[in-house]
């Protein structure tokens, strides 16, 4: 489950459908890369060889999601929705978006409420920033540390990284997405487009979620992560 929405749960402000049927999933192997390729399911090109750590990870990571979206205790789609549910839409997994970016720590951190989809204001810091560079263009990302969660000794190290880009509202969620990292140990932080993933108001409007900042809001496309869902 993104951290996000695990922090939310345990303050008991998220609290998933309870009932409905869990529906079966099929899921790939990797056992030949370019198969995956073909069904447009992850890798962009066959010309170069892909990390198979890289493939397993990705993988793992989209198989673990499926699961959590079917599971009735965690899922957090309403009951038509888990009725229907048959697997969250993915973009094809691109390596070029999983990107090594500067980190500027920010010296002098504030305390500040984001914006949600209801009256609810969380707490967070500006944590610091990430500086890179995608298809040409210089990309410069805030990235927040919730108060909350660092008050808690399991999710102390975690920041979170909301953004929209220009697929926001066509193929993408047009609330914007988000990501989960770490504190890092340098100077360096590695920022992995495609495991964006979309906040809860995606799937149920009865959930509050952050809204991507202003200056997170980039005038490029990014087609990673997951895809929208039905008419959001």
């Amino acid at each position: 489950m993104p951290l996000i929405n695990i922090i939310l749960r345990k303050t008991n402000i998220l609290s998933g459908p309870k009932t409905a049927r869990k529906p079966e999933l099929i899921v790939g192997t990797w056992g030949l890369a370019c198969v995956a390729i073909a069904m447009g399911l992850f890798f962009t090109s066959c010309s170069t060889s892909p990390d198979p750590e890289y493939i397993q990870e990705m993988e793992e990571y989209r198989n673990e999601q499926n699961h959590h979206f079917a599971d009735t205790v965690s899922s957090p789609l309403t009951k038509e929705g888990l009725a229907h549910f048959e697997g969250l839409e993915f973009f094809t997994v691109d390596e070029k978006y999983k990107v090594e970016a500067k980190f500027v720590l920010n010296p002098d951190p504030q305390i500040f409420e984001m914006q949600t989809t209801t009256d609810r204001k969380p707490l967070y810091v500006k944590y610091g920033e990430a500086h890179f560079s995608l298809d040409g263009k210089k990309v410069v990302l805030e990235i927040y540390q919730s108060d909350k969660a660092k008050q808690m000794k399991e999710f102390k190290e975690h920041l979170f990284l909301p953004f929209k880009d220009l697929t926001n509202g066509n193929e993408s969620y047009g609330g914007g997405k988000f990501l989960d990292l770490k504190i890092p140990e340098g100077e360096t932080i590695i920022i992995d487009f495609n495991k964006a993933y979309n906040p809860y108001c995606a799937y149920n409007h009865r959930y509050s979620c952050p809204i991507p900042p202003d200056v997170n809001h980039l005038n490029i496309a990014i087609p990673a992560g997951v895809k929208g869902y039905g008419d959001h």
